[in-house]
């Protein structure tokens, strides 16, 4: 996904170091504290009044800023894209996979977030080390997932009741997206592209988040028989016989026309290719499965079936 620009200045990356230099670092930073950090339970309300929060998951920035809680982050990692004013605002830690520890330490933090699949691992392990009070959130992909995780948001930074609040709402919605997908009839192929280089195409397969907003849509995946996000040939795209591409809107190659993309060979042979039915949507909102979803399914599933009248949602994803 997109890394975004900040004006705030990126923190840089430092090279993975042995253990030696990993006491060295924490030291050098005067930043080690003790391990009693999440022993404890969650946290008072008190307690978590004074958090400094680094948060490395666009998603958690996104349901902490639902939350009213902002004030309390001090750091956002690169696909922190929602709110817009987060990268903005805050310091930019870099992209979720490839965090610096020593960038992270070096603003002080009393709570670091990390959505599944932070790292790399060393870095994770250095974090780990310094003693820093470290919650892990699940990054679920389904609409019960989905209520976990702000759940788990919301007792981590000591919000529990409005995080209840907003995953009710957000289950609300979901059932509602449930009514509109029941009155949908023949499930319409879509393939998400990840991205195009050298005309190969990166998909999302089962498993992906990809496949799990096509199913929210009421569509089926055409890449179902890979598992993943994973290049797909020309032949197997030509045999999944996609009715629409679907793209992301933000990001370098991500961008692609549905002229250059239909003029490929494969995609040219495509049901698609008809009527050029190509869909650009946000990263973040099609495929961060927040509290936003239920909507971006919604709107997703009016690209897909342009000839029925999907009505907006009527319950708003809020605390």
């Amino acid at each position: 996904m997109s890394t975004g620009k900040a004006s705030h200045p990126q923190v840089t990356a430092g090279s993975p170091v042995s253990r030696p230099s990993r006491r060295d670092a924490l030291a050098a930073l005067g930043l080690a504290v003790p391990a009693l950090s999440g022993l404890l339970g969650a946290p008072t309300f008190a307690q978590a009044a004074t958090d400094r929060i680094v948060v490395a998951g666009g998603v958690v920035t996104e349901v902490i800023y639902a939350l009213g809680q902002q004030d309390r982050v001090v750091g956002v990692d690169s696909t922190s894209l929602f709110p817009a004013e987060a990268l903005r605002q805050k310091a930019n830690i870099g992209y979720v996979r490839a965090l610096s520890a020593e960038g992270v330490l070096s603003l002080k933090p009393t709570l670091l977030l990390l959505i599944d699949g932070a790292g790399p691992p060393d870095a994770i392990s250095l974090l780990t080390e310094s003693g820093i009070r470290i919650e892990r959130i699940a990054d679920g992909q389904t609409p019960e997932g989905v209520a976990v995780k702000i759940r788990a948001i919301g007792t981590a930074i000591g919000a529990a009741e409005p995080a209840a609040r907003l995953a009710d709402r957000t289950a609300a919605s979901f059932r509602e997206l449930d009514d509109l997908r029941s009155r949908l009839g023949r499930k319409r192929r879509v393939l998400f592209v990840l991205s195009l280089q050298n005309g190969r195409a990166l998909v999302g397969g089962r498993n992906s988040s990809a496949d799990g907003i096509i199913a929210l849509a009421g569509a089926e995946n055409a890449a179902a028989a890979i598992e993943g996000y994973k290049p797909m040939t020309d032949e197997a795209i030509i045999a999944a016989a996609p009715d629409m591409i679907l793209m992301m809107s933000n990001g370098g190659n991500h961008r692609t026309t549905a002229e250059e993309l239909f003029a490929l060979p494969a995609f040219s042979q495509t049901p698609a290719a008809a009527a050029k039915r190509l869909v650009h949507m946000d990263g973040l909102y099609l495929l961060g499965f927040g509290p936003r979803t239920p909507m971006a399914a919604r709107d997703l599933m009016a690209s897909i079936y342009p000839e029925t009248t999907i009505p907006p949602l009527t319950t708003g994803a809020v605390p």
